[in-house]
């Protein structure tokens, strides 16, 4: 089955880009990258702050099968409402660094939009180490459930 968000990794490059069309007006789309409880929700994670504004920050936590609990958190350094958010994640107890990440949010139609990341790595090997984590599937699965979650808010 072809997976709906589409994970672009060019060879020899430390980047990568995600795209993905949703069934939802930009506004809706942009809401579940910002409100809390939808973030909650469509991300399985405990969401313990997320400052949606320029200069804010935000960290969330996961608990794995087996009870372990891991971090995120990162940075906002844009934000302009519906449009973009750039940003930084780390991932918490993890060998990975710091990663820069931006968001764009496009208008298609007025009940659909699309999402545009580009995400810098440190290095080539720091993005191939993200690559070779269940990582496609995860961000197209999260995708979904975003997708399913929020279209039962229009």
């Amino acid at each position: 089955m072809e997976l709906k968000t589409k994970v672009n990794a060019e060879p020899g490059k430390q980047e990568l880009t995600i795209t993905r069309e949703f069934d939802l007006p930009v506004e809706l789309l942009f809401k579940a990258y910002v409100a809390p409880e939808i973030v909650a929700q469509w991300m399985g994670t405990n969401v313990l702050k997320l400052e949606s504004k320029k200069h804010g920050s935000y960290q969330f936590e996961t608990t794995d099968p087996k009870g372990n609990k891991h971090g995120f958190n990162g940075t906002i350094h844009e934000f302009v409402p519906n449009q973009k958010i750039t940003r930084t994640f780390e991932m918490e107890g993890t060998s990975l660094p710091v990663q820069l990440e931006f968001l764009e949010f496009i208008k298609l139609t007025e009940d659909k939009s699309k999402l545009h990341m580009h995400i810098v790595y440190k290095s080539l090997e720091h993005r191939n180490q993200m690559l070779q984590l269940p990582f496609k599937q995860g961000v197209n699965m999260a995708h979904n459930r975003l997708q399913d979650i929020v279209s039962k808010l229009k």
